[in-house]
């Protein structure tokens, strides 16, 4: 649930000297080369003058609408509602798809871990010591209304949104000292010393809006006032709470530039929104919406044989997922005095049987998690750690669990059965050592109070994962209840951290950097809205995570992970759940795709480089 996807003025130093020469003006023999792109160690795949990334088809043809069912969210968005237009703050519900209204400096391309490539900015110069970016903006660039898009107007973005925007957006911009607008067409960016290696990349990827628009609106709040954006599509009829419909903008200042051909273009991209999985499938099979990742097993296994399907209208389609996995499972809340103990957190690890789980709710489907770095070898080996990672873990050595020295710690293996005993007596054992002995059948706290743990969640698709899990708890003496609340009343609730346990899907890039802080760091673990559910507070987690952010090579970078890895999970924050290495993919046979999708698309590249396909769609139509 990162991606789950995007993220104090310090002194300058020679940064700030260079950037005031530039400033100034200096001789072109002082200035850096300009370069077409970024990327976190400088490899970038595509040369200057490249005329489209490989993935796409240029010759796609441009129409038709594409409609599907939230999949990812970013800071404020909901996958069941909206009432919000503006989805980079705290407050309301932030409409999905509202990324596509506006353009960034530079643009990921999805066959590469982190290159981007010039959009809003042409090029880029950066200074000898990495702390000071010169953009220089395209002069083209253009609002809908046919405003110029200058550097003002991204000074004034990324200014305000370090400011305004949403927690999670200041926390990844930590790093991030001022933008200044030269004159229309040069943007200077200025970088804290010693800044995070993939801050530049955050920034040149966050959206760009108008100064003049805003200079009448305030910027953080909620409106239903459609924004005046620069991108692909315009917002165009929408229904709170239900649906929102994005228009392509035909005459699309960038539709021609390398890093955008190919892409963009269906007519229309519709946004569904349900309260509940099933009705949401419902939806599908009645063809009120046209794609869907499927990401209930019980519903791929078992209600994929509706008529569509066997008559080939629905086409249905398993694609790898090479990217990292990520985490899912539910987050223990350590803030709270109850789970301050990993002795307790073990023991609630342990009451959980996956194996059941796996086989009797979900088919078989999926494999256990063990790791944020699940499914990349970003993961920690399970021996000894290398002498790299020892390296980095030396210096806590006492202050660290003794476990991190040695093998990572593994979610136990049940019999499958639903009730181990052998590890419901070690959940036990654990919980008395803890000092939360049994009383009149009840497990109590140490204060004397009965230990009870709520599981707050928003939608009812996962209660019946959560019923053989509180039943374990039951068997343990602990009062386990699940809590069903509407998507507002949720988001509302976990901002405040006003929870015990709640599930969390998110995944790391295959270049973590800062995002680590908004997940990880003590630094958010009070910050209303961060992602750091579980309240993760340590000096050593802390360290590793700065040692990710700074490393010059990937080499560097792995074993980095590795070692953070080890701690976090000799932390048990969380109960592990489960992952899926590939998409399942439904959706009516109107589309076309790249025959090979890139490796690191969000999700499987859907719309984005998606196509509706007209002779496809005249046959659906004569076939209803």
């Amino acid at each position: 649930m990162a991606q789950l996807s995007r993220r104090h003025v310090l002194a300058l130093g020679a940064g700030g000297a260079l950037s005031a020469a530039w400033r100034r003006g200096a001789a072109a023999s002082e200035m850096p080369a300009e370069a077409h792109g970024i990327s976190a160690f400088g490899d970038l795949k595509y040369p200057a003058g490249f005329h489209h990334f490989d993935y796409v088809n240029v010759d796609a043809p441009k129409g038709g609408t594409f409609s599907l069912i939230p999949s990812v969210r970013a800071y404020n968005q909901s996958y069941q509602t909206f009432n919000s237009l503006n989805a980079y703050i705290l407050k309301g519900d932030g409409a999905q798809g509202m990324d596509m209204t506006f353009v960034p400096l530079m643009v990921r391309a999805s066959d590469e871990p982190d290159a981007m490539y010039g959009l809003a900015a042409k090029s880029v110069q950066i200074s000898p010591d990495r702390l000071v970016y010169r953009f220089t903006m395209r002069p083209e660039a253009k609002f809908h209304d046919g405003t110029k898009l200058t550097a003002h107007d991204a000074a004034y973005s990324l200014t305000t949104l370090k400011a305004k925007g949403h927690p999670l957006i200041i926390v990844q911009m930590r790093d991030f000292v001022s933008a200044e607008a030269v004159d229309d067409s040069t943007l200077v960016v200025t970088f804290a010393k010693g800044r995070a290696r993939d801050v530049p990349l955050y920034v040149a990827g966050l959206p760009i809006f108008s100064k003049a628009y805003y200079a009448s609106r305030p910027f953080d709040e909620t409106s239903l006032e459609i924004p005046l954006g620069s991108g692909p599509y315009r917002v165009g009829r929408f229904e709170v709470n239900r649906y929102i419909e994005f228009e392509r903008v035909k005459d699309w200042w960038a539709a021609d530039l390398p890093s955008c051909r190919g892409s963009y273009n269906f007519d229309a991209v519709r946004y569904e929104f349900y309260r509940d999985r099933d009705v949401a499938f419902e939806g599908f099979t009645g063809k009120n919406y046209l794609y869907r990742e499927e990401f209930t097993s019980r519903i791929w296994a078992t209600r994929y044989d509706f008529q569509a399907v066997k008559d080939g209208r629905v086409k249905l389609e398993i694609v790898p997922d090479d990217t990292p996995s990520g985490a899912q499972g539910w987050f223990i809340n350590t803030r709270r005095d109850k789970f301050k103990d990993p002795r307790v957190r073990e023991a609630l690890i342990n009451a959980f049987d996956f194996e059941w789980t796996n086989k009797t709710i979900m088919y078989g489907a999926y494999a256990r998690t063990v790791s944020p770095f699940q499914n990349s070898d970003l993961m920690a080996s399970n021996g000894p750690p290398s002498a790299e990672e020892l390296k980095l873990l030396e210096p806590f050595r006492g202050q660290v669990p003794d476990e991190v020295f040695a093998a990572p710690f593994l979610p136990p293996v049940s019999d499958g059965s639903g009730q181990d005993r052998g590890l419901l007596r070690k959940a036990q054992q654990l919980l008395n050592e803890a000092g939360f002995p049994i009383k009149d059948a009840k497990r109590m706290l140490p204060s004397g109070e009965v230990f009870k743990i709520e599981f707050l969640a928003e939608e009812p698709s996962l209660q019946p994962h959560h019923a053989p899990y509180i039943k374990n708890l039951g068997t343990l003496g602990i009062e386990a209840s699940f809590r069903l609340v509407d998507a507002v009343q949720y988001r509302a609730r976990v901002e405040d951290f006003d929870f015990d346990m709640t599930i969390q899907r998110f995944s790391m890039s295959a270049t973590p950097g800062d995002p680590m802080r908004a997940f990880f760091s003590s630094q958010v673990a009070a910050t209303k809205g961060s992602y750091n559910l579980a309240g993760i507070s340590s000096p050593a987690i802390d360290a590793l995570i700065e040692k990710i952010m700074s490393a010059d090579s990937r080499e560097e970078l792995t074993f980095a992970c590795r070692a953070f890895d080890r701690l976090f999970r000799a932390g048990r924050y969380w109960v592990p759940q489960w992952y899926n290495k590939t998409h399942r993919l439904a959706y009516w046979d109107q589309f076309g795709h790249p025959q090979k999708l890139p490796r690191y698309a969000n999700g499987v590249g859907a719309p984005d480089i998606w196509w509706s396909d007209p002779g496809k769609a005249a046959k659906l139509q004569q076939a209803k």
